[in-house]
This record gives structure tokens, sequence and C-alpha cells, in this order.
């Protein structure tokens, strides 16, 4: 199996900057197609940077990354993937329907598979009862609810996740993850960033960033028994005061 068919995202030493100051530095990055990937570290830790590369959104200054196969950026993969980002991605002025359409057409897909996945998705969601809503009269959750629905709409074999539970609450974070875990058992690869650290324990491998610098990735039980740690919290400071000393001693 060639390493385009076993994995969904490869990256080469990429390096994003921005003047003099380094977002992402020297980053070898690899998932594997129908796994959940989350990346861990905080604000300023180079976490968001990485996901818009790697959705062409932004180009990578150094280095060179593959995503399904295609190196970025590159516009085939458009149809592939799905981003949600941190910021609501959704219209105000329209409402939650109008919402969810507009992006079904960007897809191109045929009105009655429209009808069923947005059926589906605002069930999923729990927004069935506020379609006809103007999306301004939404909350803040309601918002990303929303959000996360319109990414699914087309159904991506690449999902691209920052932080898609943020002002959401506990419970409808569970059911996010179910339906999350059910994408991955139908193929669906997630590379997802949260500063939620239970939440971490849902990815089958976890990286730490620190500084733009991927500092350790493994799965979060291997991570917990390297470091001695109960908490995936108290991994990633244990591993990242090391990697600080190390920095120092160097």
């Amino acid at each position: 199996m060639t390493l385009e068919n076993e994995y969904a995202i490869i990256t080469h030493h990429i390096t994003k900057k921005f003047k003099d100051f380094i977002a992402v530095k020297d980053l070898n990055l690899k998932v594997k197609k129908g796994e959940i990937y989350g990346l861990l570290g905080p604000n300023g830790a180079g976490k968001t940077t990485i996901i818009k590369m790697l959705a062409s959104i932004s180009n990578p200054t150094h280095g060179e990354a593959r995503v399904l196969g295609e190196k970025i950026p590159d516009g085939d993969i458009a149809s592939k993937i799905g981003y949600m980002p941190q910021e609501t991605g959704v219209y105000l002025g329209l409402t939650v329907d109008q919402n969810m359409k507009f992006y079904g057409r960007i897809f191109n897909i045929e009105k009655e598979e429209m009808e069923k996945r947005e059926d589906e998705l605002l069930k999923f969601v729990d927004l069935e009862d506020w379609k006809n809503e103007m999306v301004e009269n939404l909350s803040g959750g309601m918002k990303h609810r929303l959000s996360l629905a319109c990414t699914l709409i087309h159904k991506p074999e690449l999902l691209f996740l920052d932080e898609p539970t943020v002002g959401v609450d506990p419970e409808l974070r569970i059911s996010f993850w179910k339906y999350f875990n059910q994408l991955r058992e139908n193929g669906v690869t997630i590379l997802i960033t949260t500063h939620y650290m239970d939440e971490a324990r849902h990815c089958d491998r976890i990286g730490f960033m620190q500084k733009g610098t991927l500092i350790a990735e493994d799965a979060p039980s291997k991570l917990l028994q390297d470091t001695g740690k109960d908490s995936l919290e108290d991994a990633f400071l244990e591993i990242a005061q090391k990697d600080d000393r190390k920095k120092v001693v160097t």
C-alpha cells in the first residue's frame, strides 16, 4: 500500500511565517485515512494555521503537503473536504434553511438528496424547530451547530474541524462525538482541534502543539502511560516542560 492510499494527510517540513513570526515550524504530520486525529495546545500554538494550510486556505511558506493524494493548494479537493472554522461560517441575513440550501447548491446536490440531507443534519444538531428562523436571531451555540451541519452537507471524505464543540452544552457535545465516531466508521477522516482535554480521549491519536511545533503524538492512552499522568492536561504540561528544558540546553 502506498503512502497516498494509507494516509489522508502527509506533510513534509511545512512552515508558515507571518513576517518575522513563525506560526508553524517544520511540521511533519501523517493522518491515516479513517482516523480521528486531534491537535491540542494553547492558543497561538499553530493549530488553526495548520488546518488552514491543509484546507488550501493559506499556503505554506516552506515545505509541502498532500491531502487525499493531491499536492496542496489544489482546488480539485474542494468537493472532498469539509472545513469548519472557529468563526461561525454561516450567513446571518439568511434563515437556517436558506444557509443549508446555499451550501448544497455550492456542491451541486440534487433537490431530493438535499432535502434528505438537510432534515438528517438539522435533527442531528437539534435545529429542526429553527429551520425557518433567521440566523441572526440564533444564539452563538446554535450558529455553531448550524455551521457544522453546513460543513457536512456534501458528505466529505475528510473533515477539518476547528474547535467544533465550542459554545455547545455538554450533552450535545457527547452527541457530536457519537456522530464523529459514526463518520469515522463510515471511512471519513477527521482532523480536529479542541481545548477540551476530555474530548481528546475520543481521538485515535493526538498531537501536542507548542509554539508552532509538534512536540509529541500518539494514542491518548499511550501518552498517559509514557508520562505516568492521569490526565491529558498533565501529560501535555509534562511534555511541554521537557521540550522547553531541551531547547534551553540546546
